[in-house]
């Protein structure tokens, strides 16, 4: 029958339009359709028929038109139900290609012998040869799933491109697909995440990100299923993972997976590339604070290695960008005394990959990962008129390595076994040449994790997983002090077996998601039994909107605190410890979040309320530096919150909105009867941002807006009693609001053949503005002294990279 009869009939069936010129379709025939098709398989259909193309203005009207010339097309759909697969990728060396939501795809300018590779989440790989294919009309790929990674894309470019949400209720951040963040030249994982409503950094850095209102040992922080002690170099500055070998991050703010434990305000979890690499390809980079260079080495057919590695450049030269960081770290501590000099700093990291796929049943994979942070400088004094000099340093270091053997049964069974060391090491020693006294301090974290895990596919809606999972943690801290000699020296080790169970249930229309699952975990020492529920719920109440559950119960062994405001020079101050079970006890939580998605025509609004409350903080751990500063105690905080996120695409334009309404008080008995504001309480944050990409060249700008954060005042009028700071309610005041703008830009050339350059620019904090991040009094003799933390002024920053 003629085309033009089954359009008007699909018109009045549907409540459609169908634009197209007369031409378009005059004397075209096609089989009749079946007459239960939805619109979206009818346009399938209409397509496959009649070798045009049918692209979707809006819900109501569909735009028809003949394909260029030299243009095929194609659809990516699971083997399992026929179903479009989402947002699939088709690579071609440096070529790129992201098919639809309905799983369309179109290749332009292609060869007839061209190869490329497709990948969707949730799914295996697959090589599509464009010669074993019928060109001249659309073809359909089938993907296999992959019983590995059963969460799918619950909604796309949730921020920007490369950033998803997950019908699990996470977050998957795509380093490979990620666009540019105002002020980023990289895609600086622990940075990017601070885009999320709900997750800041009180102190504007990596080692203190504060998900909805915890503290940053709070977090759980993977690489490559790793537990990590360190977050960054330059004392938190910039992140320590490397973003030319990490390419997915997984972030959880509530409803995490049971196969992880720790992390009672949230989970990060980095992960290199898991697909065996046939080519090779790499990269050198430079920008004013690292040079970095990466390679991917394939090892035959059934292996490939890839290696990572970055290096300070202040060995060679001080840029205005280093000058700014070193001039962040360096405030109100020894580093800032006029006396000292010839300061040195440095810092690298090194991690590789190595994947062995023994065969189609076996793989074999190899991660290794060590950072370190050195800072050096001389202490001078003169003595008895001869000026003496004497070494002080702060060092900040981590080495871990995993191994993990995946074996696949059948196509319904798979089993993972995991097992990682990982060891973290922060040392100083600071001279003091008035005492002739030398104090080292040491604290340190050795871990080592042996986990198993067990996948079972039970039919085409549900999936189950179980496991077991063994931690040994041993924290070491030293204070060493040779005049008057003083040696302490504590070390502590804590074992945990965990075991875990999955449901993973989904409907068949895709249209519901549910996960619920418990993870019960035993510590030998204290004879304690822990269960934990934990659970997600999606479902999509139209095409465009959907509502979602989220809730976990979670503890965590280890917290970091702060034993004094100068330990480790004032450089770094805070030292990981154990729970004893007693005066420092296992933190736990729990936490419930309902929300709702608007996701249409390229606009998104997401809404999100929840509450937490963390059991189990230590006084310590929370950084105070009013008259708690000295106490030890245990107490709890509790959160009620809204997330907020709105985003809409024009064209080569995206912007974004993020909003987070946050009440966190503490409740510490002994110090405090009644609640008051947390550290972490910041009560309204705003982003705004806004990206443009046009052809080889991508700009970014954005504003971050906060209240300031609490703050304990002395008494105005009355602000020294005996010799003693008087203090008014703890956290009754709150510093001036945070305001900082970002620029970014990238450049994208083709040099030749098999190079390609990558150039960059940003700007943090262009309007330079003094922000005051924290605020605290001293008593200098009698007199009250005023001491202001400032956060990072304009920090300009360019990088190139050649890619090969």
């Amino acid at each position: 029958m003629l085309l033009h009869d089954v359009l008007e009939a699909a018109e009045k069936k549907y409540g459609v339009q169908f634009n197209y010129a007369e031409d378009v379709i005059a004397g075209i025939h096609i089989s009749p359709p079946a007459d239960d098709l939805s619109i979206e398989d009818l346009i399938i259909f209409l397509e496959t028929q009649s070798k045009l193309i049918f692209s979707r203005l809006n819900d109501s009207i569909i735009l028809i038109k003949h394909h260029p010339k030299n243009l095929l097309c194609g659809y990516i759909k699971s083997s399992i139900d026929n179903l479009p697969i989402p947002l699939a990728t088709l690579q071609k060396g440096t070529k790129g290609i992201v098919a639809d939501n309905n799983g369309y795809f179109e290749i332009s300018d292609y060869k007839p012998d061209d190869s490329y590779e497709i990948r969707a989440l949730g799914h295996k790989s697959m090589i599509l040869n464009l010669q074993d294919y019928d060109l001249n009309s659309c073809f359909t790929l089938l993907l296999e799933p992959d019983i590995q990674a059963l969460s799918e894309i619950f909604i796309s470019n949730y921020i920007t491109k490369g950033i998803s949400k997950l019908n699990n209720g996470s977050f998957n951040i795509n380093i490979e697909e990620f666009e540019i963040l105002p002020g980023l030249i990289d895609a600086d994982v622990l940075n990017s995440v601070q885009a999320f409503p709900g997750i800041l950094s009180v102190s504007e850095t990596v080692s203190n990100i504060n998900i909805r209102g915890g503290s940053h040992d709070q977090n759980l922080i993977l690489w490559d299923n790793i537990k990590m002690y360190q977050s960054g170099h330059f004392f938190g500055l910039i992140s320590m993972y490397n973003p030319q070998i990490t390419q997915n991050v997984s972030l959880f703010k509530n409803g995490t997976d049971v196969a992880f434990s720790d992390g009672v305000s949230g989970t990060i979890a980095m992960y290199t590339e898991k697909k065996l690499n046939k080519t090779f390809n790499g990269s050198i980079g430079i920008n004013l604070i690292d040079a970095n260079g990466f390679a991917d080495l394939p090892l035959g057919k059934k292996s490939s290695l890839q290696i990572a590695a970055r290096k300070s450049i202040s060995d060679f030269t001080k840029t205005p960008a280093y000058d700014q960081f070193f001039k962040r770290i360096s405030q109100n501590n020894e580093l800032q005394n006029d006396i000292n000099s010839d300061q040195e700093f440095d810092f690298y990291d090194a991690s590789l990959r190595w994947i062995y796929k023994i065969n189609d049943k076996n793989e074999l994979r190899l991660n290794f990962i060590n950072v370190s942070n050195n800072l050096v400088f001389n202490e001078n004094e003169i003595v008895n008129t001869v000026e003496t000099s004497r070494e002080s340093s702060v060092s900040q270091s981590s080495i871990a390595g995993g191994l993990q053997y995946l074996r696949k049964w059948n196509s319904k069974f798979n089993t993972t076994l995991e097992v990682y060391e990982t060891d973290y090491k922060l040392e100083s020693i600071n001279a003091n040449i008035t005492e002739s006294q030398r104090f080292l301090q040491k604290n340190q974290v050795s871990e080592t994790s042996v986990k198993l895990i067990a996948e079972q596919k039970l039919n085409e809606k549900s999936h189950a997983t179980f496991g077991y999972h063994f931690t040994e943690t041993e924290v070491t801290n030293l204070d060493d002090v040779d005049v008057p000699r003083y040696k302490l020296l504590v070390s502590e080790v804590l074992r945990e077996h965990s075991a875990f169970a999955k449901l993973n249930w989904k409907t068949l229309n895709k249209k519901t998601h549910v996960d619920l699952g418990f993870r019960y975990a035993y510590l030998d020492e204290f004879q304690k039994h822990i269960l934990e529920p934990r659970l997600s719920v999606t479902h999509k109440l139209s095409n465009s909107l959907s509502i979602e559950a989220l809730g976990e119960f979670k503890h965590q062994n280890t917290s970091q605190i702060i034993n004094f405001q100068n330990d480790f020079l004032g450089v770094e101050k805070r030292r990981w410890q154990l729970t004893d079970n007693d005066s420092i006890p296992i933190i736990k939580s729990k936490q419930l979040s309902l929300g709702i998605n608007f996701d249409n025509n390229d606009f998104l609004l997401s809404v999100e309320g929840y509450y937490k409350k963390v059991n189990g903080i230590t006084s310590q751990s929370q950084g105070f530096q009013n008259d708690f500063e000295f106490a030890k105690t245990s107490g709890n905080y509790e959160v009620y919150g809204i997330d907020f996120l709105t985003r809409k695409r024009f064209d080569a334009f995206n912007l974004w909105l993020s909003y987070s309404y946050m009440d966190n008080k503490y409740h510490f008995k002994e110090l405090y009867e009644d609640g008051f504001p947390s550290n972490f309480d910041i009560t309204h944050a705003i982003t705004f941002g806004s990206s443009y990409t046009i052809n080889k060249f991508k700009l970014a700008a954005g504003l971050n807006w906060r209240t300031g954060k609490p703050l304990t005042e002395p008494i105005d009028g009355n602000d020294v009693v005996n010799n003693t700071i008087n203090y008014a309610a703890p956290n009754s005041s709150s510093l001036e609001s945070y305001f900082r703008v970002d620029l970014s830009a990238l450049y994208y050339l083709d040099i030749g053949k098999k190079l390609k350059g990558q150039f960059g620019a940003s700007v943090w904090n262009v309007f330079g503005k003094d922000n005051v991040i924290n605020r605290y009094y001293r008593l200098s003799n009698v007199n009250l002294v005023e001491i202001n933390e400032l956060s990072l002024g304009f920090v300009p920053n360019v990088s190139a990279r050649i890619l090969f």
